[in-house]
């Protein structure tokens, strides 16, 4: 046996995707609107427009939260905090921005005197504030009265959990992103099998670009459904709880 066929019997090797981070756009523009999340588009897009100059956007991990909250926060050149690093913060110098963006009211601790500040701090001065959480404020556990009223009196808009339709949508663009020319076959295929999160097809579309790249193949069918045999873990928001 020759020297080249002796080489052709040896396989090829995978290529190794490189770990490249592929972050999701978080723009306005970027963000899909569905019966899910329309309400909480909305609100955004009517910015400065405001009735009310605090708001709650309430939903379940990967509904679009912190999209939406980054998307305002490009818009009102808000300053951005987690609830939990509220109490070491400058609190006035986030409200001199006019507007603040505080994630993830149900994380962890969560420093409920500085937040109550805070929310004073911005009536007094007419500042805008956008809120993040998971539950209502009812849940959150709060033990301060004075800022349980407080958070009671935001305006609460929900987003749901992605339908079939809109997680269509979410897919078809993600791949795009990536430059991948995918079958609505194989779309649909995910689309009725996969978890119903926003986060969840961001990490689906990721494993699936990465797997398709190292074993040379196109994310058929049944690629997809060894991604969804896979699929052990899935992340909050497209843009994580700093991380739903």
């Amino acid at each position: 046996m020759t020297t080249s066929e002796t080489a052709s019997l040896v396989p090829e090797p995978s290529q190794l995707p490189l770990d490249l981070p592929h972050e999701p756009a978080m723009t306005r523009a970027d963000f899909i609107v569905g019966a899910a999340n329309g309400e909480a588009a909305a609100l955004v897009d009517a910015w400065p427009d405001w009735p009310s100059r605090t708001v709650l956007l309430v939903g379940p991990p990967g509904s679009g939260k912190s999209h939406l909250g980054r998307a305002w926060a490009t818009a009102s050149h808000a300053a951005e905090c987690r609830a939990d690093r509220l109490g070491t913060a400058d609190l006035e110098r986030l409200v001199a921005a006019g507007a603040v963006l505080i994630e993830d009211l149900h994380a962890p601790g969560r420093d409920e005197t500085a937040l109550f500040h805070l929310l004073n701090i911005a009536r007094e001065a007419n500042a805008a504030v956008l809120m993040t959480s998971r539950v209502m404020p009812a849940v959150l556990g709060i033990g301060l009265a004075d800022l349980l009223s407080r958070l009671r009196a935001a305006q609460p808009v929900a987003l749901a959990e992605p339908d079939d339709a809109l997680l269509e949508r979410v897919l078809t663009k993600l791949f795009a992103d990536r430059q991948l020319t995918v079958d609505p076959a194989v779309v649909d295929f995910l689309t009725r099998r996969m978890e119903r999160s926003l986060g969840a097809a961001v990490a689906l579309v990721e494993r699936l670009d990465r797997t398709a790249l190292a074993a040379h193949r196109p994310v058929s069918r049944a690629l997809a459904a060894e991604a969804l045999r896979d699929d052990t873990s899935v992340p909050d928001d497209p843009m994580p709880d700093h991380k739903e």
